[in-house]
């Protein structure tokens, strides 16, 4: 090779090392590179004059090795320079990626801090503003305007008793209920009577009355929680329970999202817990789940509700303290229950009659519904014509419903054209407002003070509203001796069926007269159905009257079941009965002498007679005929 070619060679050489120099300045900075040299010792050697040296160093920087010796050889050098070059190409094109990859990098990153501090403006303004919005606002100032608005009291709430002494026909019901409640020790309760009678009014006002006693347990805020039983539904599952109170796990919805988040259960508390130190009041107790008023028992018995969940773990820091309380100790349930029911006694759970005392409210009679239209009247601030109050008292034996007439009668009175401030209700008000809820008399069959053949008044009851039975019969002489036939209607019952023939064996043995002689027809007037053998005593009268041609005097009313012997048998519903009597003008009630001890004490207006055999009923309705003794008299 001549010099010529050499010095190109070198020329060559020298540009190329110059060329991958400058890269490296660029990747690394003089200064950085500089001191790089120094660390791998190859800085006097980027100095030198001779190509190799130089070649050497920039083969040390490359690799960042400062063991790489030896001299090359110019083939070698360009092998080695080309080796370079592919390196530092892929460094630069990594170096590319990386300061791309950096800036998109550095770009998210700004908009994610961007974001960032959106939300935190956002937790802030709503930590201050709440979770309110421009809707939110404004469905809550239309809320305030609605609850400015209001009409007036109903009249329900205005001529509803605010005082005990205010409760009319039910002093000795009150009374029984108050000792009961207003003592050191009360005692839970239930209610029996027909309804519209002051049942609820009694039980709102007994605390009222209890919590000014020095001596009772209940506060100035004793809370009264009242509860229709009706309504009272439950889940088997417990996951809601609002008499009792349930546990709403995480998988269930209504469960707190923190709480759920974390999966710890959440207890609800129920009625009974926000009724402690107080009076839970259940209407209609008796129309109560059976399987939820044992569930009521043991709550009664522990004065505690108790709560369970296979999500709670007692250990999980994450729980807090109150629903530790709540699964290991239970919520406090503390409370006297005031039951009411329409229901007889016979129909309600024996567990639950024997953990309560029984307070039973009598019907009201027509004076205590003229007493109550009169006190409406007084609260609404009307006058009432003479008559109204009477008038009101004949279609309604419901203190309810007799304000509720009232009520109409007023709105009656102020449409045609009367002033509020002098109104006077008149019995053509009252009677429009009957004629509109068609209305019939509450009392169809009413005493007289006639006599008649045939027929004779007896006592039912339903539910707690006592009633008069028409009962009738007539006798033929049969068309064929000893072949008489005795007819009564089916729509009476089996039991009043049963009462009839053995009325007609009482018949033979009292009189000495075949029945059979005798074509006989007895008849329930209106098709009453009655449930049980007590009018049998009258059912025996009657069929007496009419074969004897004896008349029964009509203000009298007779209740009992007949014995194959004559005996006159205890009966129920006795206290309901008398009422009935008394409402249609009743003077005179015979009753069985076993029944003596249920008695009422006093019934104003009707003379209570107890008789123990149907000879002394006989004796007294048909003094002519028949006489008391201790045998089995005949017929004169």
């Amino acid at each position: 090779m001549d010099t010529k070619q050499s010095q190109n060679r070198d020329l060559s050489l020298e540009k190329h090392v110059a060329a991958l120099m400058s890269i490296l300045a660029e990747v690394h900075g003089e200064d950085q590179l500089a001191l790089k040299a120094g660390k791998l010792d190859s800085l006097e050697l980027l100095q030198s004059e001779k190509i190799e040296d130089r070649i050497l160093a920039l083969e040390r920087l490359v690799h960042d090795d400062p063991t790489i010796s030896g001299q090359r050889t110019p083939e070698e050098a360009v092998q080695v320079l080309q080796e370079l070059e592919d390196y530092l190409a892929d460094l630069l094109a990594k170096r590319t990626v990386e300061e791309q990859l950096e800036q998109k990098v550095s770009a998210k990153l700004q908009e994610r801090h961007v974001e960032y501090i959106k939300e935190v403006r956002m937790q802030v303004l709503k930590e201050v503003a709440g979770p309110d919005n421009a809707q939110t606002l404004k469905k809550y100032a239309e809320l305030e305007m609605l609850e400015k608005r209001s009409l007036s009291r109903s009249t329900a709430d205005l001529m509803r008793p605010q005082r005990l002494e205010e409760v009319v026909g039910q002093e000795e019901a009150v009374k029984s209920l108050l000792t009961k409640i207003s003592s050191p020790f009360p005692q839970h309760v239930l209610l029996y009577g027909p309804p519209g009678v002051g049942k609820t009014t009694v039980a709102r006002l007994a605390l009222q009355y209890a919590k000014q006693k020095e001596y009772t347990p209940f506060s100035e805020d004793a809370p009264f929680v009242e509860v229709d039983g009706t309504t009272l539904r439950w889940d088997p599952r417990e996951v809601t329970n609002p008499l009792l109170g349930s546990v709403h796990d995480p998988i269930y919805q209504g469960a707190r999202r923190d709480l759920a988040d974390g999966a710890v259960p959440e207890p609800k508390l129920g009625l009974v817990t926000e009724a402690h130190g107080g009076v839970l009041f259940i209407d209609e107790i008796g129309e109560m789940d059976p399987i939820l008023q044992n569930k009521l028992l043991k709550v009664l018995e522990d004065k505690r509700v108790i709560f369970e969940s296979s999500y709670y773990d007692p250990h999980d820091p994450q729980t807090p303290k109150y629903i530790h309380q709540l699964f290991t100790k239970g919520a406090p349930a503390d409370f006297v229950l005031i039951g009411a029911t329409t229901r007889d006694p016979s129909e309600i759970s024996p567990a639950l009659r024997s953990r309560c005392a029984e307070v039973f409210f009598n019907p009201l009679t027509p004076q205590d519904i003229i007493e109550i239209v009169r006190s409406a009247a007084q609260r609404l601030g009307v006058k009432l014509a003479p008559g109204v109050a009477e008038l009101a008292a004949e279609y309604t034996i419901e203190g309810r419903r007799a304000t509720r007439l009232l009520a109409d009668a007023f709105g009656v009175a102020l449409y045609r054209g009367g002033k509020q401030d002098e109104l006077v209700i008149t019995k053509e008000d009252m009677q429009e407002v009957i004629q509109a809820a068609r209305l019939s008399s509450h009392v169809p069959t009413k005493a007289s003070p006639t006599k008649e053949v045939g027929r004779i008044l007896g006592l039912g009851v339903s539910g707690y509203v006592g009633s008069i039975l028409e009962i009738e019969a007539v006798a033929f002489p049969s068309r064929e001796p000893g072949k008489g036939q005795v007819r009564f209607n089916d729509t009476a019952g089996s039991m009043a069926k049963d009462s009839v023939f053995n009325a007609a064996s009482v018949f033979r043995a009292v009189t000495g007269e075949e029945l059979s002689s005798f074509d006989l027809h007895v008849n329930v007037v209106g098709g009453g159905n009655i449930d049980g053998p007590s009018a049998g005593v009258a059912i025996l009268a009657a069929i007496i009257s009419a074969v004897k041609g004896l008349p029964i005097p009509q203000d009298i009313a007779v209740t009992g079941e007949i014995s194959l012997r004559g005996k006159v048998k205890a009966v129920g519903g006795l206290h309901a009965k008398i009422y009935g009597a008394k409402q249609g003008g009743v003077k005179k009630v015979f009753v069985p002498k076993e029944n003596l001890d249920n008695l009422p004490t006093s019934i104003e207006g009707v003379e209570i007679v107890p008789v123990e055999h149907v000879v002394d009923f006989l004796s007294q309705i048909f003094p002519q005929a028949f006489q008391a003794e201790s045998t089995w008299p005949l017929a004169n």
